[in-house]
Formats: structure tokens, C-alpha cells, sequence
């Protein structure tokens, strides 16, 4: 039988990848449909993170004063999906130093994968036109499995799903979210601080924090060795 590998997983708004342009534009353009302000980009990073259902209730929240809800939200969420399909990587990029680290890590016999709140196929749309689909051995959304983030069950599948050894496992994430499901799997985490989050990252619980790619071979090496003591 194959040996597992040792296995990074990363989250993907935020982590790999600064979506923020792209998500708040399809956003702006409902709120501005709808007789609304624009969301400064500025203020935009802790509206980002949770899922395109979160960002248009707190988007909207912030403008009428409540989220909406039931149908309405419903039909906000899915002419979002779609504009945002049209638009996915019109401006994103990946974070400066992801593929250097990505190649890092593979050459060292790790498997990487993506563990991320947006649906399945948009994630693997936009990291296909980010053109590094290919070096991921899973790649699993938010209807992926049964249940969502931050549910450690989540990570495990992904893990599973890309021949990773849970017991050599590591996440890479932003945000709360992402720390909480990597406690709740058992699993080391690293927090990169350039993030979407409203809590600073270094305030988060993560075993280590990075502020660029180039520090996550020295981060990860040492949060594994830690969780492996």
C-alpha cells in the first residue's frame, strides 16, 4: 500500500489568493442596483471569509440596517454566484510568494490541498485561472462534504481525500474559521496576517504566524515538529 504523505491544506479567500477586488465589485454592483453606496474597498477585507451568503447579509446589513433573509436572500445570493462566475478573476491574485511555497512543499513530498468556504466549482474555476489547479490533490468546497467549516470533520475528508496523513497535517488559513477547524481536528495551524479577518491574526490561537509566503516552509516545520512532540 502507498505510504501517506504529509499534507498542507490551505484556505482560499485570503490565504492563497486576495479575492477581495473581485468579490466586493460583484457585490457593489447589487447594492448599487438596489439604490445603495458602494462598499469602500478599504473597509471591505471583514465583510470577505464566510461564504458569499455572510458577505451579502453583512454588505446589505450595513446598508438597510438588517440582513435580508428568506427569499429575498435567496435571489441576492444566487444572481451573486453568477455575476461572480463571469468576473472571478478579473482582478484577484495570489498572494505574493504562493507558488514558490507551493513548489517548496511538493518537491519536500508533501500533498497540498485547498479547503475553502466557496462552492466546489468556483474554487476550482478560479484557482484554474490562477493557473495552479494542478498542483492541488484535492480541491474541496463548502458542498463538498456534508458539513462546512469550521467543523474539523471538513479537514479530515480533505485530507483523506488528497492522500495526506492526518497524523503530519497542517493548515493554513486567515481567519478564525480556519483555526477552529483545525483545533477541531487535532491539526497545527498557521495564520497568515494578510488576510480577512477582523481579529488580528496574531490574536487568532494559530501555532504560528507569517506575514509573507517566503516564512511558511520555516512556520510549518516547526508548528508539525511541535504537534508531533
Amino acid at each position: 500500500m502507498t505510504a501517506l504523505s504529509p499534507i498542507i491544506v490551505f484556505d482560499l479567500d485570503g490565504t492563497l489568493a486576495d479575492t477581495v477586488p473581485d468579490l466586493i465589485g460583484v457585490l457593489n454592483a447589487q447594492l448599487e442596483r438596489d439604490g445603495h453606496a458602494p462598499v469602500p474597498l478599504a473597509a471591505a477585507r471583514a465583510l470577505v471569509g464566510a461564504g458569499a451568503r455572510a458577505l451579502i447579509e453583512r454588505g446589505y446589513g450595513a446598508r438597510e440596517g438588517a440582513p435580508p433573509g428568506g427569499d429575498r436572500l435567496d435571489a441576492l445570493v444566487a444572481d451573486f454566484l453568477l455575476r461572480y462566475e463571469a468576473r472571478i478573476a478579473l482582478e484577484t491574485r495570489l498572494f505574493p510568494g504562493v507558488e514558490a511555497a507551493l513548489t517548496r512543499f511538493a518537491q519536500e513530498g508533501f500533498a497540498l490541498a485547498v479547503c475553502t468556504n466557496k462552492p466546489e466549482r468556483l474554487a476550482r474555476l478560479l484557482l484554474s485561472q490562477l493557473g495552479v489547479s494542478e498542483r492541488f490533490a484535492a480541491i474541496c468546497g463548502r458542498d463538498t462534504f456534508f458539513t462546512q467549516k469550521p467543523d474539523g470533520r471538513v479537514l479530515l475528508l480533505t485530507i483523506d481525500a488528497a492522500r495526506g496523513d492526518a497524523a503530519r497535517a497542517l493548515m493554513v488559513g486567515d481567519s478564525k474559521n480556519d483555526v477552529d477547524t483545525a483545533r477541531n481536528a487535532g491539526a497545527p495551524v498557521v495564520a497568515v496576517d494578510f488576510g480577512y479577518t477582523e481579529t488580528p491574526a496574531r490574536e487568532l490561537g494559530a501555532d504560528r504566524v507569517i506575514s509573507h509566503y517566503d516564512e511558511l516552509w520555516d512556520a510549518a516545520r516547526l508548528a508539525l515538529s511541535a504537534a508531533a512532540v
